[in-house]
């Protein structure tokens, strides 16, 4: 049975897909490895603003997805209300926001699908350390299956008249989750490796910057 959506989510995938699907031209592989229901980790690149949109609208077919997000969004009035309607769960960045654990926890628990940027934040052409968040989150809900999702073409988005091509691939990880032997901090630097060799690194903004 397919993930019922909430009316603020399907609205806003609604008023996105336009872009995502037809002027990104966008491309989804392997959306057949995401349980259409049941508790998700699915970790993701994160080189542009229209990430989070692009694995949204790429999933719509199975499930909707929940994110952890930055807690300076919620700050912006309007915002924070489309992002509460839409289920995402608002996370303190560069520290241990214990209270956005329990939360993303308890989603898990509940069956839901939680996206997360292992790298905390756009990669602005840099190779960042990956986060152990989705680690530690594994080892409390080990029932939760662990998913890649690797996001290409969307820093072309911004490069109007430049139309982008999108491609979102959702992948199991060779390794699987956890392993017995393997840290929080282990298991996002190795999904992120696999994410990264399918996905390099990409500069956002109208034009693209040189990657280091």
């Amino acid at each position: 049975m397919v993930e019922s959506e909430t009316r603020t989510y399907s609205a806003a995938m609604a008023a996105c897909s336009p872009i995502v699907r037809g002027w990104s031209r966008l491309a989804v592989v392997g959306l057949e490895h995401l349980p259409d229901h049941g508790p998700v980790l699915l970790a993701v690149n994160h080189d542009s603003y229209w990430d989070p949109v692009a694995v949204g609208v790429a999933a719509l077919p199975r499930r909707q997805i929940r994110a952890l997000a930055k807690a300076s969004m919620w700050r912006i009035k309007g915002l924070n209300r489309i992002l509460d309607g839409m289920g995402q769960i608002p996370i303190e960045r560069g520290t241990t926001d214990a209270a956005a654990l329990e939360r993303a926890i308890g989603e898990l628990r509940s069956g839901a699908c939680l996206g997360i940027f292992p790298e905390g934040t756009r990669s602005l052409g840099r190779d960042l350390r990956a986060r152990g968040g989705l680690g530690r989150l594994a080892e409390a809900v080990p029932e939760a299956r662990v998913l890649c999702c690797s996001v290409a073409g969307t820093t072309d988005i911004a490069r109007f008249p430049k139309r982008p091509h999108v491609r979102v691939r959702f992948f199991p990880p060779a390794g699987g989750g956890l392993m017995s032997n393997e840290s929080a901090g282990d298991l996002t630097a190795r999904l992120m490796s696999e994410i990264r060799a399918d996905a390099p690194i990409a500069a956002a903004g109208r034009r693209p910057a040189r990657v280091q």
